[in-house]
């Protein structure tokens, strides 16, 4: 299984971006039952979880993104989503995306800039 994350890119304060992380290489019975986050690692190299998600579809997320970010999946594509309103600076980071349990290779990720 390879993760692709896309969707990065380079925005102001207050704006949005819309990440994907798709499973290349998965079949639908290996992706569907696993329960999968997104993390971020910072320009002071912290990895951080910034949203999970259960195999039935049950969001979690840390205080710091409550109320702006959103995960979601498609497990018939095999997809892992990030939606991400009123970004701040500090939520500048290479984002990635993998199972929570027994993980996959770490794809590359995709960069996730927030300045003005």
């Amino acid at each position: 299984v390879q993760l692709q994350a896309s969707g990065g890119g380079l925005v102001q304060p207050g704006e949005s971006l819309r990440l994907s992380c798709a499973a290349t290489g998965a079949i639908f019975s290996v992706f569907s039952p696993k329960d999968m986050a997104w993390y971020r690692l910072t320009p002071t190299n912290q990895r951080e979880l910034v949203a999970s998600i259960t195999s039935n579809g049950s969001p979690n997320y840390p205080d710091s993104v409550k109320g702006r970010f959103t995960i979601s999946r498609n497990n018939s594509r095999k997809i892992l989503y990030l939606q991400m309103n009123n970004l701040k600076p500090e939520d500048t980071a290479v984002y990635y995306c993998n199972s929570i349990n027994n993980p996959w290779p770490w794809g590359k990720g995709t960069l996730v800039t927030v300045s003005s």
